[in-house]
């Protein structure tokens, strides 16, 4: 999964509004998924946007360097809900901020965001080793 290959920022932007489209339909309509996954489809696709953004910042970075930046994000907003200083809590408040930062601590949610990467990377996996593939077939000998 070590892959290395450039991504296009309008691609990778494009993934980072379908991701929020998604994770927001998820939270809107809980039918979308199975009542069992509660929550944490949700959790998982926000981890899966931050994966997102990471390759627009980083368009020709690994796969792996990408998941491990967004799971160090994703872990750090979770592990900074810990922390309650008042003018985080009012900015947790709001409606954005929320969505961003959360607001209560959970193992769950741990696990939840290594899932969403780990989907996500290996979804990202595949397609560059298939484009790798898709090149050594139709370059010229």
């Amino acid at each position: 999964m070590d892959t290395t290959s450039f991504r296009p920022r309008w691609l990778s932007g494009l993934l980072v509004l379908a991701t929020i489209a998604l994770g927001l339909a998820s939270r809107r309509w809980p039918g979308l998924f199975p009542a069992v996954l509660e929550k944490y489809p949700g959790d998982a696709l926000w981890a899966q946007m931050v994966y997102w953004l990471a390759a627009i910042v980083l368009p020709g970075a690994s796969v792996r360097r990408l998941a491990a930046a967004a799971l160090a994000v994703a872990w750090g907003v979770e592990f900074s809900q810990l922390w309650h200083p008042p003018w985080l809590d009012a900015i947790r408040a709001t409606t954005p901020g929320h969505l961003v930062l959360g607001s209560a601590f959970g193992v769950a949610d741990l696990l939840a965001y290594a899932i969403g990467i780990a989907l996500v990377a290996g979804l990202d996996a595949l397609v560059h080793a298939a484009r790798r593939r898709w090149r050594g077939l139709h370059s010229a000998p």
